[in-house]
């Protein structure tokens, strides 16, 4: 079983990190059948946000019994002090425990520091000297923000989108960040789901001793592929490289990721999915994107506005509208 070293922070955990944003989108017993099950199979590091709706409250229901032997990650979006405040007491009591293991920052448009007006770093501080965090963390979509906080040395973790089609430069930071002693939680490693082969996946981030990999699962079939790979972890043979090649040629240039800050989008296009239409027909049965998701998704592709509200929220800086066009025309072209 392979295993990472989190930075200087002392945990150390296996390659499979619990991604509990998708168990918001099922029943409480699903998530806890899940949650319990990865538990069970030495999975023991868990990540969620203030922002997942019902997750962190289905995640105390299931695990607070083990509470002592799971690591928790979670998140918030306070923007002032008083906000923090109000999440980190709300998290605390939804995951029924006293402390949390890492408290990150969700993806703020700047890095917070002491002293910068908004209070959320001396509250952050605060909450560690109470024993309520044991360790402070940052997300990030945006690089230079990720590699502000990793030179800043107030963040003992930072959460950013690592995959195989990440750029030389982003893995360069990941090297810096292990020079520093910072560990890594690597989200998107799937990349929103256009990458299908999850041992590529896995073999590839099995690479780095300083990332954990935060996998999102919502079905049992999911979490049955990760753990399978704690016993036999892919390597990077040729089949592997493979794969990673092929997919780096099609997926290259400017592609949505599907993280989601783009919306509610005020004409209520779907996004996440629209703007990756035309690459998920490549690569997926066209019989799904028929059904219900997909046309949920597109049913107001044509009314977009051109209103900038998507490219003004995307941390990637694409160009969403054209994405949704190219994915519109894409999904009418599909035999009905």
């Amino acid at each position: 079983m392979d295993y990472v070293n989190l930075g200087a922070t002392g945990i150390r955990v296996n390659k499979n990190g619990f991604g509990a944003l998708p168990i918001q989108r099922i029943s409480e017993n699903e998530a806890g059948y899940l949650l319990e099950k990865a538990f069970q199979n030495s999975i023991t590091f868990f990540d969620t946000a203030r922002d997942y709706t019902d997750s962190e409250w289905k995640m105390g229901l299931a695990l607070s019994a083990v509470r002592d032997r799971i690591y928790i990650a979670t998140k918030t979006s306070a923007k002032d002090k008083d906000t923090f405040w109000k999440d980190i007491e709300v998290s605390l009591k939804m995951l029924k425990t006293d402390y949390i293991d890492i408290y990150q920052f969700h993806n703020p448009p700047f890095c917070p520091k002491p002293g910068d007006g908004t209070g959320l770093y001396e509250a952050v501080l605060e909450a560690k000297s109470l024993d309520k965090v044991k360790f402070i963390g940052i997300t990030c979509h945006r690089l230079e923000i990720a590699k502000e906080a990793a030179v800043s040395g107030l963040y003992d973790t930072i959460q950013y989108p690592i995959s195989y089609l990440s750029s030389e430069e982003e893995l360069d930071f990941v090297s810096d960040c292990k020079w520093r002693g910072i560990g890594v939680l690597g989200m998107k490693a799937l990349s929103g789901g256009l990458i299908t082969d999850s041992a590529a996946a896995y073999a590839f981030l099995a690479q780095f001793d300083n990332i954990i990999p935060i996998w999102g699962i919502q079905r049992e079939h999911e979490l049955d592929e990760f753990l399978s790979y704690q016993e036999s972890p892919p390597m990077l043979d040729k089949r592997v490289l493979s794969v990673i090649e092929k997919d780096k040629a099609e997926l290259t240039g400017e592609f949505c990721r599907g993280c989601g800050y783009c919306m509610p989008c005020p004409a209520g296009i779907g996004i996440p999915m629209a703007a990756r239409m035309t690459l998920l027909i490549q690569r997926s049965a066209e019989s799904f994107f028929l059904g219900d998701m997909g046309r949920e998704a597109m049913r107001h592709a044509d009314d977009c506005a051109d209103c900038g509200h998507c490219i003004r929220h995307c941390p990637y800086g694409i160009d969403v509208p054209r994405l949704v066009r190219e994915g519109w025309a894409e999904y009418q072209r599909l035999p009905r």
